[in-house]
């Protein structure tokens, strides 16, 4: 298969000559293919290959059938949602999650041409463990090196172009280029709507090339939270560059040191408040500590190589979509306020990206801008209050557990060009979800539970608060429990929804942990005088001195949320 590792789709599935025919009408300059490849492997081999760990294989039709009958009940079906969907998670955590799960893991999503088969068969046969191994290749660097930011850097030698050449700014070649927000459409009208502070800040977009965005990875413009996410990753880098300017000259001399120094201050910063911050919320409390503490229980590099777990990829790290909201307190302009234009939608959400033309139905269209509307520049202090959040009401993120909301069972970006029912799958992220657990050899969550020592899920437990539909569907799934379902079950029981319970916790934290361990240049192996693991005391502050220590902090450094 050509070289297409930046053309992905969120969850989602894509045929060769569609991602063919999208590239061949774009600028040449709008992505960086950086040839990629690593490993997937299981967490636990042992029990990927026991039959007794494992849906059956040999009645497939039929599994597959309840697989999907599974999927249509766990989607919520009330408008608007409900208050009880609520956790005390900030909404922010959801897409700090997608963009992570960018920046680490590619391919699982997709069909590709090594195997054998895919999802949208109604008899498609589960590979056997050692054919993914040997087959399915992971087309991301699973060590938080932000890729999907940097591409493979920027040309500070013009006999050398990089392929991410076009990522960084011509006059500063060390600055990551952002985009301008719009004052006006493409016919020159003025857009409604009041300016989001800094109302002067009109530099929060994305770089884009005739509308599609400029960035190692088209997965961040899929959704207009996870692409005001990356924008803020490339101002927090050029505010980093202005600071090692400014504060340690000496790092500044050239530009090959200045972006190098740089980019090692955003890449642990960044590691940090992933281990510090994005876990410590999402997961059990201790959990995060104890592996710090004493290491890693299960992941361990295999053959001398860092590998991308297929139970954290394909299941345990799935939670973030039972979080997704239908509908966001997104900004002054777009929420359920009086006064408002209207209500950020899930359906806006995707439409105002570069995937959908910026805001054309259907994508082919023209967008009523050329650029991100300065309407639609996001208020993050909505999106990362924990006080707020607490509150259960719409400025947090919806609670991990087997209620999904209603519009991911109709994704707008996904399946357009193929055929009833192939179509209808491809849009519905929760049959997807465990039809590719099933495919790719998943092993239980009951196997999962007892491997990791916890306590199983009790027959009561798995069902309840559910409906009577949910029940009748997961009835085949009692003693055998797909692992992406088990795992927000669990939380859903054990943890109010409000963080992941003990399997999904240690599974998405041994992972995350022990891949920034075993890499040689993350924070947790940078010695300070030979003895104190890099910190924030050790990286940039904030103008009033404070230490970057949330992502709140982060974004307000990187001049996104005001201080």
């Amino acid at each position: 298969m050509p070289n297409l590792p930046f053309e992905f789709s969120h969850g989602g599935y894509i045929k060769e000559e569609s991602v063919q025919k999208r590239i061949a009408l774009r600028p040449p300059t709008t992505e960086a293919g950086i040839d990629v490849e690593t490993d997937f492997d299981y967490l636990f081999p042992d029990i990927a290959r026991d039959p007794n760990s494992l849906l059956p294989a040999d009645n497939n039709q039929d599994i597959i059938d309840k697989l999907k009958k599974l999927g249509e009940a766990i989607i919520d079906r009330q408008d608007p949602e409900p208050e009880e969907a609520n956790s005390k998670i900030p909404p922010v955590y959801t897409y700090w999650g997608q963009f992570i799960d960018h920046d680490i893991t590619a391919n699982t999503d997709r069909a590709v041409t090594d195997l054998q088969t895919d999802i949208t068969k109604d008899d498609f046969t589960p590979l056997s463990p050692d054919f993914v191994i040997d087959n399915l290749k992971n087309l991301r660097r699973p060590t938080f090196d932000l890729d999907s930011v940097y591409g493979d850097g920027p040309t500070l030698d013009p006999k050398n172009p990089t392929e991410a050449k076009d990522f960084y700014q011509q006059d500063d070649p060390v600055k990551l280029k952002v985009g301008q927000n719009a004052e006006q459409n493409a016919s020159g009208e003025p857009i409604p709507g009041v300016k989001i502070p800094p109302e002067n800040d009109l530099s929060r977009d994305l770089p884009r090339n005739n509308r599609i965005a400029a960035i190692g990875d088209s997965r961040n413009d899929e959704n207009l939270i996870v692409a005001q996410f990356h924008t803020a990753f490339l101002r927090f880098h050029n505010a980093v560059v202005d600071w090692v300017r400014k504060h340690e000259p000496y790092n500044a001399r050239n530009n090959k040191k200045l972006f190098v120094r740089s980019q090692n201050l955003v890449r642990w910063h960044y590691q940090w408040l992933v281990i510090n911050d994005f876990l410590k919320t999402v997961t059990t409390t201790g959990t995060v500590d104890s592996i710090l503490r004493y290491g890693p229980r299960f992941y361990y590099p295999r053959n001398g190589n860092v590998f991308m777990p297929l139970e954290f990829s394909v299941a345990a790290y799935r939670f973030g979509h039972s979080m997704v909201r239908a509908a966001y307190d997104y900004n002054r302009n777009f929420t359920d306020q009086p006064g408002a234009l209207t209500d950020a939608t899930f359906l806006l959400l995707f439409v105002f990206t570069g995937r959908r033309n910026l805001g054309s139905q259907p994508p082919e269209g023209p967008g009523p801008s050329n650029t991100l509307p300065f309407n639609w520049i996001i208020e993050w202090d909505r999106f990362v209050d924990k006080q707020e959040a607490a509150k259960r009401q719409r400025n947090s993120a919806r609670k991990i557990d087997t209620h999904l909301a209603f519009p991911l069972s109709d994704l707008i970006n996904e399946g357009n060009d193929q055929q009833p029912p192939v179509r209808e799958l491809l849009k519905h992220l929760a049959k997807r979800n465990l039809l590719r657990g099933y495919f790719l050899s998943i092993p239980t969550g009951q196997s999962l539970a007892k491997k990791l020592g916890v306590k199983l899920l009790t027959v009561e437990e798995l069902k309840k608060g559910n409906s009577e539909e949910l029940n009748k569907a997961l009835e085949p799934f009692i003693e055998k429990t797909p692992a992406w379902y088990y795992v927000l079950k669990e939380s859903e029981v054990r943890a109010n929804g409000d963080s992941l319970g003990e399997v999904g916790s240690r599974i998405v934290a041994e992972t995350i942990i022990g891949l920034i361990k075993n890499d040689p240049s993350s924070y947790i192996n940078k010695r300070h005088f030979f003895f104190e693991v890099w910190n924030p005391s050790l990286g940039v502050k904030l103008p009033n001195g404070a230490q970057i220590r949330t992502i709140s902090d982060f974004l307000k450094f990187a001049g996104v949320l005001p201080a």
